[in-house]
């Protein structure tokens, strides 16, 4: 790889990283905060609906700045955002202020995920970009590994609000960011033909024809049931095995541990797959797998099938991830890359993330069977929606299109 290759997937997988660890944070934290307010469990689970609400609103600012000023920049702004926001956290004693730290939180971390995607598109040849989106996913894991661990320790000896106080470790990444990374020339390029010949920036380019509108729709639909199961599964997971096997936050950190590893080789061979055969056989797969292993969990009642059980669920769920970059960069052209990436995700942020509040309803007044079978006919209709999108049929490691399909 080139210099700014290497930084390009090290500031990104960094990036994600971070992230990833300040939402685990808050999926560690939720029990102790449900102890400590003496608030419901649908009460709970909206603190990380909120959290993608911002994300929503982040993602749609950011995402056209990042087309309109420059990837880097962009970058940096949302680091600095969501890296405060996560460190105010501390002084959360309140569900409204925590309310809000998290809407503001979620707008840092919500214009991070398009404009890291579409570093990565447009400084990776075609035929990389899948593994290469899988790669800054993983790093994403090691942010959730690192919660998990520091969550074993702080949360006991120095209780929730304390966890949060890492937040503010993203501050310095910002610093390499702006030190070491550079615009590509092809977003350069298409930057100035775009002013040359006076094309707006806009989300309405997303819906400029009925081929184009259906595109975006289809695969809004696939990322909230990707960050429906994630957040749902993410969120409520631990409480799951505390309540299921009586383990202490501690112990279940090493079960989540087991998880996060499955992700992340469910993203090696995911990007794998992409790369090798198409973006279509590798969501086939994946969203099948999905819809299937979730009934797993409910004949998992010892430590060892809880453990082989997470990395199962968490290989085909969260396996599909760095995917959704990869398909929407290609799919959408350069100009337009960061605004496609984070309008459709962060959709999918928005309306998927009250998959954590459904769920906690779902828990309290049903049970976990119920519960598994709402997520999984999801990754169902997932599944069906794609083998209707034509963009998916035509994905053969081609580059993006210079303009919007008729």
């Amino acid at each position: 790889m080139t210099r700014n290759q290497k930084w390009t997937i090290a500031s990104t997988a960094a990036g994600f990283s971070l992230e990833n660890m300040d939402i685990m944070f808050l999926s560690f934290a939720l029990t102790p905060i449900i102890a400590s307010l003496h608030i419901s469990q649908g009460a709970a689970g909206l603190i990380g609906t909120m959290t993608n609400l911002g994300m929503l609103f982040g993602g749609a600012i950011f995402g056209l700045l990042g087309d309109k000023i420059g990837r880097i920049k962009t970058f940096s702004y949302t680091i600095f955002i969501f890296a405060f926001a996560t460190g105010a956290m501390f002084f959360a004693h309140s569900l409204p202020v925590i309310y809000v730290l998290r809407f503001l939180a979620g707008i840092g971390a919500g214009g991070e995920y398009g404009v890291g995607m579409a570093l990565i598109a447009e400084n990776f040849e075609t035929k990389q970009v899948g593994r290469m989106t899988s790669v800054a996913a993983i790093g994403g894991q090691v942010g959730a590994i690192f919660a998990a661990l520091a969550a074993s320790f702080i949360i006991p000896h120095f209780g929730w609000n304390a966890l949060f106080l890492l937040g503010i470790i993203p501050v310095i990444l910002t610093y390499f960011v702006r030190r070491h990374l550079t615009e590509s020339q092809e977003f350069l390029t298409a930057k100035e033909d775009a002013q040359k010949n006076h094309r707006k920036i806009s989300f309405t380019r997303l819906f400029a024809t009925p081929r184009l509108t259906f595109q975006t729709l289809g695969l809004m639909v696939m990322t909230i049931v990707q960050i429906a199961g994630y957040f749902g599964l993410m969120n409520w997971l631990p409480s799951i095995v505390q309540k299921q096997q009586g383990l202490s936050v501690s112990k279940s950190s090493i079960w989540m541990i087991a998880t996060i590893i499955g992700m992340s080789l469910g993203m090696v061979v995911f990007g794998y797959i992409m790369d090798k055969f198409s973006a279509k056989a590798a969501f086939n797969i994946f969203l099948i797998g999905s819809a299937c292993v979730l009934f797993i969990i409910l004949a998992a009642h010892t430590a060892l099938t809880m453990i082989l059980t997470g990395m199962l669920i968490g290989f085909f769920s969260n396996g599909m991830f760095g995917g959704y970059g990869a398909v929407i960069s290609r799919l959408y052209p350069t100009e337009i890359r960061s605004t496609a990436n984070n309008l459709i995700m962060n959709v999918g942020r928005a309306i998927g993330g009250f998959s954590s509040f459904i769920i906690g309803l779902l828990m309290q007044y049903f049970n976990l069977k119920v519960t598994m079978m709402f997520l999984s006919g999801l990754y169902l209709i997932s599944f069906i929606v794609m083998q209707l999108l034509p963009g998916f049929r035509q994905l053969k490691n081609v580059p993006a299109p210079d303009v919007e399909p008729e």
